[in-house]
Formats: C-alpha cells, sequence, structure tokens
C-alpha cells in the first residue's frame, strides 16, 4: 500500500513566456489541487529567481521561478527553467490521484513539447494502521542507551 503517490514530471520545450509568468503559475497551484481532488492549505508561493548566483559564466541555471503550494495530502512544486524552456513538477500525496489527467493537464497549460514522466510509491512499509506500525517502527530503532553505558 504504502504513504502514496509520488509523480514527476520534466517538461521540455515549453512556452517561455507561460514559464516566466508569475501569475500564470500561481493560478497553475491555485487551481490544480482541486482538479486532481486535493485541498490547498496554504496559498502558492511563488518566487522568482534571477539565476547564476555564483557569477559562474558555465552556469545552466539562467533564471526561472520555484513555487509550492502545500496540500493537506503533502506538496505540489513547480520549477522553470527560462533559458531552457524546461518545467520540473513534482506532485506528492498521500491518497491517490488521477496521474493521467494531471500530466494532460500540466503538458497542455505549459505548452510542453514533450514530457518525461516517473511515478513511483513513497514510503512502501509505511503503514497507516498504528497498530500495525508499532512492531515495525520497533524493530528498526535501535536502544542506543545500551551504546551510552
Amino acid at each position: 500500500m504504502g504513504f502514496g503517490p509520488h509523480l514527476t514530471l520534466d517538461l521540455y520545450g515549453c512556452s517561455k513566456k507561460k514559464i516566466m509568468d508569475r501569475e500564470f503559475i500561481r493560478g497553475i497551484l491555485h487551481n490544480l489541487p482541486d482538479f486532481i481532488g486535493m485541498h490547498k492549505i496554504s496559498e502558492p508561493m511563488v518566487s522568482h529567481f534571477a539565476g547564476n548566483p555564483l557569477g559562474n559564466e558555465e552556469s545552466f541555471d539562467k533564471g526561472g521561478i520555484s513555487a509550492f503550494v502545500l496540500i493537506a495530502e503533502s506538496h505540489i512544486t513547480i520549477h522553470t527553467f527560462a533559458a531552457q524552456g524546461f518545467v520540473s513538477i513534482d506532485i506528492f500525496s498521500c491518497k491517490d490521484f488521477d496521474v493521467g489527467k494531471a500530466e494532460k493537464f500540466l503538458v497542455e497549460a505549459f505548452e510542453a513539447k514533450k514530457a518525461e514522466t516517473n511515478f513511483f510509491t513513497r514510503g512502501k512499509e509505511f503503514p497507516r494502521d498504528t497498530v500495525l506500525a508499532k512492531p515495525i517502527v520497533a524493530g528498526e530503532r535501535k536502544d542506543i542507551t545500551k551504546k551510552r553505558k
């Protein structure tokens, strides 16, 4: 069963205008949770990054936007890289959601020409039942009091 699903999307060839539009990205993070059956517990936080903080001419990061929204189920993050037309998105949740619906929405929204999708279950041994969790946790923890003597 596990703790929950984690979807990562790497979107290539995205609209450079959209990936630098703070209000557009804020709107994505405002609407996406409800669209996939999640519940926002914070307003979206959107920050612009000018890039190249060390003055390194070879830096791949020429600036973009980093943004997130906390959801009752966990979080959604978006990182954009303007010069490359690249967007990296994570949706982590403690409950199932329609991965295909989320992917289609985001690919279309950012006008991506290519999408790389990764999906996996986090916390595969995390039991949701605390009675089941007790022996697992007890078995994983070491008695540190024995080491102190």
